[in-house]
């Protein structure tokens, strides 16, 4: 073999292994979100597994992944190029969970009791149909061409949106799919299960006094200025705590979403690197410190912990199809990790609509409503408490005070005080890509 050939194909051979020592590491986050996605994907929300493969695990690197599905396990094991195998196994109740190992299967599982009524009313109180009602100051016409705009046409993929649905003074006047799904499909809200975590604290305050204000306790914090941290501060991602929140690399949250067995703890262990109330940060870390042990720390027992978000909130309001799910200890994983049908994601975007009221009974304080659209300091009007606000209008055709909830590739659940309007949208783009400000502007419009 000529000498240039033998040094080529070692310079070869060497570029291989820097780059395996480099990104293997990664594959340990690509084979976790591939096997979690694809095990939610089949066993929560019940469909198949091209389709998820195609669409929702079609981008790079996750599209390179292989699959085993294993129906009587309701397992799903991922891995890329037969390396870094990982798990997700689904649970009754409580959805797919990653684990590390095998022996890392949740041994016991502990499920939520349910309580689900049907009223004998009209959606969004019950599930009889709603009687045709037509609002003069609505152009149906206009309105059902800015509907129409947020899905992609014929043979594009652009804006890749699933559902949209408009709900006018509680009154659906609007509602389309994309083909493949409809009013009983269960969409990831991803983020907007954080809006879930703050709404659970807003519980607390007003069913059990909790003092948001108040310093959290941890043991760990005791010692040193993190001791000072309150629950007000972590709601508003304004604590100071260290964190990183980039999902297409190695950070913070993709090692704790795809590695962390219990994924609150992760934020307890960051230092403070900045100050509270002075120092907005977006973490997920956050919002599974108040999820997990923070919140499991109100309650006598684990049923208990599981019940509330259900018996006081999610069933309560009639979120029926709802299903959060938890990490490997049997915590909820409230930064991500909830489902539900579009039409019940209008249902808690109604709940603060109505300023925490649902049908009557005063659900949530009117105060703490307010309080979550609130802008917190150095947000720049972005951020209240696990909700996103348009204070600082980032988006310059809609409202001041539209706030919303907001997930990975454009989950939205909006929010409009002044127009007696819920708009949601889901889908696999978000803003820019998906242009928002558009998109609401066209809604508006069509209401006068």
């Amino acid at each position: 073999m000529k000498k240039w050939l033998k040094y080529f194909l070692f310079l070869l051979l060497a570029g291989i292994a820097i780059l395996v020592y480099i990104y293997y590491p990664a594959l340990n986050i690509v084979t976790g979100y591939s096997s979690k996605n694809m095990a939610s994907g089949i066993f929560v929300t019940e469909r198949d597994q091209t389709s998820l493969m195609e669409y929702d695990n079609g981008f790079f690197p996750i599209s390179l992944a292989d699959y085993d599905v294993n129906i009587e396990e309701k397992s799903v094991t991922s891995s890329l190029f037969g390396l870094m195998k990982r798990k997700a196994i689904y649970y009754e109740g409580v959805g797919a969970v990653l684990v590390n190992k095998d022996e890392d299967a949740l041994t016991s599982v502990i499920a939520p009791i349910r309580v689900q009524q049907s009223l004998n009313m009209p959606y969004p109180y019950g599930k009889l149909q709603q009687k045709d009602t037509l609002f003069e100051e609505v152009n149906y016409q206009y309105l059902e061409s800015a509907v129409d705009n947020a899905f992609d046409k014929e043979g594009e993929q652009l804006k890749q949106t699933r559902s949209v649905l408009v709900v006018y003074k509680d009154q659906i006047i609007a509602e389309k799919y994309e083909a493949g799904f409809d009013k009983e499909s269960l969409m990831h809200g991803w983020s907007m299960t954080k809006s879930f975590t703050s709404t659970i604290y807003g519980l607390l305050q007003r069913q059990r006094g909790l003092d948001l204000t108040g310093t959290t306790g941890l043991e760990q914090w005791k010692a040193d200025e993190r001791k000072d941290i309150t629950y007000q501060n972590l709601l508003e991602m304004n604590s100071g705590l260290e964190w990183e929140e980039a999902y297409f690399n190695i950070s913070d949250v993709t090692k704790m979403l795809y590695l962390a067995a219990d994924m609150g703890a992760m934020q307890i262990d960051k230092p403070l690197t900045g100050t509270p109330d002075e120092s907005w940060n977006y973490s997920s870390g956050t919002s599974n410190l108040l999820s997990g042990p923070l919140l499991r720390a109100q309650f006598n027992s684990h049923q208990e912990y599981l019940d509330f978000w259900y018996t006081e909130l999610l069933d309560k309001i009639g979120m029926h199809s709802a299903v959060v799910e938890v990490d490997q200890v049997g915590n909820y994983v409230g930064s991500s990790y909830a489902w539900a049908t579009t039409r019940d994601w209008a249902k808690f975007g109604l709940l603060y609509l109505h300023e925490g009221n649902w049908n009557g009974e005063q659900v949530l304080d009117s105060s703490f409503v307010k309080y979550v659209a609130t802008p917190t300091n150095s947000s720049e009007g972005r951020y209240g408490a696990q909700f996103w606000l348009n204070a600082g209008a980032y988006f310059p055709d809609v409202p001041a005070d539209m706030y919303y909830c907001s997930g990975f590739k454009g989950q939205y659940v909006f929010i409009f005080p002044s127009q007696n309007l819920i708009v949601v949208r889901t889908g696999l783009t978000g803003d820019p890509t998906f242009n928002v400000n558009e998109f609401l502007k066209e809604i508006i419009a069509s209401i006068s």
